[in-house]
């Protein structure tokens, strides 16, 4: 075991029918280090932890926890040789007490009395300088201190490792300063801290190492020191920083062309997905982008764009007109469509058959009371099926029998069903085979060139480079630039989510 060495994990691997979420992977942490654990969506990262904790098992490989080797089978196993988790989600009993939720199901027996906890409590709370009464119920506490205080029951449970598993996704900049001190108390005590997540700004303010899992197999671990961020971007992202992808010209129109009108225009827009105020606007007939790391914020933009999640602020205009979009149905009737990010959960209804998925949209449009007769839904679907090449038995099997691919394609012809003059695509290739891709990569260019305006999100650059004319780029949900023309190139893309550091 390596010098100063707390845990180590050498030579894992996990996988799951159809895939391998880890191969090879080693993983170090020293005592009193916090070290960060990054990659994009899909690298092995929850893998990773789930197998530390115990929650699965790993295939091969050996871990080794303060020197000794050990065999973690269960959570309970982690838990008893002091790795503990905090979860995004708080996993806590916000009907009890602050008190109880530290000590509640401790088999140790430290606790005696209602009078002995409180005390036992306070004191605890005092020496991680947590702002909490130990008698007050957590529900009342704002989720930084609730997270802190499920930080405060792993420590005391003797805790060497904690792992905080996105633990700042949903608080305020204030409350991340509080959590980072506590973290830093704690490093102090000489606890290890792995650190997963997508905030580039918090890692380069609170870590000491960063380990990059990309495809579920090592990268590589760097001292934060000697990894500037813009090669941190290029190490998740798999593109190396002279990696000039040719970009496919095409005849849509570009942002600067003066002649052609602006389709939707928003300023200062903001919702409660924590998304900071920002402005947007698209052309009729222009294909733009958002761009970032997963976590930045692309989703949420278009989905306040959409209305399907809150808007706080911001004034929209559709055609030169202000109008109101607080919901879907405002920005569906504005003729605005939106294929979201997660087909399974917000896409598709799996029960429905093809046809149904398909006419949903505008059947929602008309009204329910109002509905298409089964002559014009068969033809709809027909129409679509073959347009799009949907490879279905007939336009009534049920839509969860097909291929991943093909569901995008019914979603993708529900939508144009209801001839949008303005259609946002998050993630439309996610999870496809590569010539489903290529369809949708030429059905985008094809409405452009027709007169539809077209907002497009892809976590592989390649194919935002090849559909987009101008990207709008994203870090810790704000909006950190734009880029067009000349500038639309995988390094200018990386170094501007890095935080505008140039290449030299």
């Amino acid at each position: 075991m390596s010098e100063g060495a707390l845990l180590e994990l050498r030579g894992i691997y996990k996988s799951f029918p159809g895939v391998k979420a880890l191969q090879n992977v080693d993983f170090n942490l020293r005592k009193g280090e916090i070290h960060a654990l990054m990659g994009e969506n899909g690298a092995g990262k929850s893998t990773l932890i789930k197998v530390l904790t115990g929650v699965y098992t790993k295939d091969e490989g050996d871990i080794t926890l303060d020197g000794q080797s050990v065999n973690i089978r269960s959570p309970q196993d982690a838990q008893h040789m002091g790795i503990s988790t905090v979860y995004q989600e708080i996993t806590l009993c916000p009907n009890l007490s602050v008190a109880e939720n530290i000590y509640i199901g401790r088999s140790d027996n430290v606790i005696q009395n209602w009078k002995e906890m409180f005390s036992g409590a306070e004191k605890m709370l005092k020496a991680l300088d947590i702002p909490a009464e130990a008698t007050a119920q957590l529900a009342s506490c704002s989720i930084a201190v609730q997270q802190m205080v499920a930080i405060a029951r792993a420590v005391d449970m003797d805790c060497k490792v904690l792992i905080l598993d996105e633990p700042t996704s949903s608080l305020d900049d204030q409350e991340v300063q509080k959590l980072f001190k506590l973290m830093r108390d704690l490093k102090e005590r000489g606890v290890g801290i792995i650190f997963v997540t997508h905030f580039l700004d918090q890692v380069y303010e609170v870590c000491d190492k960063i380990t990059v899992l990309r495809d579920g197999k090592l990268v590589g671990e760097y001292p934060i020191k000697e990894l500037p961020r813009v090669e941190l971007v290029s190490k998740m992202l798999g593109k190396e920083l002279d990696d000039m992808s040719e970009i496919k010209t095409h005849d849509v129109v570009k942002d600067d062309d003066d002649s052609v009108p602006v389709i939707y225009e928003a300023e200062g827009l903001s919702s409660t997905e924590g998304i900071k105020p920002f402005d947007f606007h698209i052309k009729k007939g222009e294909v733009n982008g958002f761009v970032g790391l997963l976590g930045s914020g692309r989703s949420e933009c278009v989905r306040a764009i959409f209305g399907a999640d809150r808007v706080l602020s911001g004034t929209v205009k559709k055609n030169g007109k202000i109008v109101k979009i607080q919901k879907p149905i405002d920005a569906m009737k504005n003729g605005i469509a939106y294929l979201p990010e997660d087909r399974k959960v917000d896409g598709i209804i799996g029960e429905l058959s093809v046809k149904d998925n398909i006419i949903l949209a505008l059947q929602v449009m008309k009204g329910f009371f109002k509905p298409l007769s089964k002559s014009e839904a068969e033809a709809f679907a027909a129409e679509y099926i073959d347009m799009l090449k949907i490879k279905t038995a007939s336009a009534d099997t049920p839509i969860k029998s097909l291929s991943g691919g093909n569901q995008q394609k019914c979603i993708v012809a529900r939508w144009l069903l209801t001839h949008p003059e303005y259609l946002i695509l998050d993630e439309p290739t996610r999870g496809i085979d590569v010539g489903t891709k290529v369809d949708i990569q030429k059905l985008v260019l094809k409405l452009a060139e027709e007169g539809m305006s077209i907002t497009f999100i892809s976590s592989e650059t390649d194919e935002m480079l090849r559909t987009c004319s101008r990207l709008i780029v994203m870090r810790d949900r704000k909006v950190v630039g734009e880029l067009k023309g000349e500038d639309l190139t995988q390094s200018k893309i990386m170094s501007t989510i890095a935080g505008g550091e140039v290449q030299s």
